[in-house]
């Protein structure tokens, strides 16, 4: 049986190959190592706890996977600022990956507190 996708897991992972030509291009352009590797990490880690939520064997669970995402969306957007006010990324690089971080976290925040208010958690 085939599962539909969800919007957010869509953009995860669109995001998620984002994230992954950027640190191809700071690490082999830019020969920044450090930080390219630390946005990689969490980055990527978003969508992949977006997809884990999925086979959450709760409600509970499925909450505190998406808290582990937007976790993970936070250290982001730090690693992005970083990068930026380092001078790897440019104004225009940054703000257009920072958006689509900052909409994954929007949308995070939106579905947790859903999810909260409906179960009462």
């Amino acid at each position: 049986m085939k599962r539909e996708k969800s919007i957010l897991l869509e953009k995860s992972e669109v995001f998620s190959g984002r994230i992954v030509r950027m640190y191809q291009y700071l690490t082999s352009q830019k020969k920044e190592l450090v930080m390219s590797k630390q946005v990689l990490r969490s980055g990527t880690s978003i969508g992949a706890n977006i997809a884990e939520s999925r086979n959450a064997q709760s409600t509970a669970d499925f909450i505190h996977k998406l808290s582990i995402a937007l976790k993970e969306s936070d250290e982001t957007l730090f690693w992005l600022k970083s990068l930026y006010n380092g001078n790897y990324l440019n104004e225009k690089e940054f703000d257009s990956i920072h958006t689509d971080a900052e909409e994954l976290v929007k949308m995070l925040v939106s579905s947790i507190n859903t999810l909260k208010k409906k179960y009462q958690i």
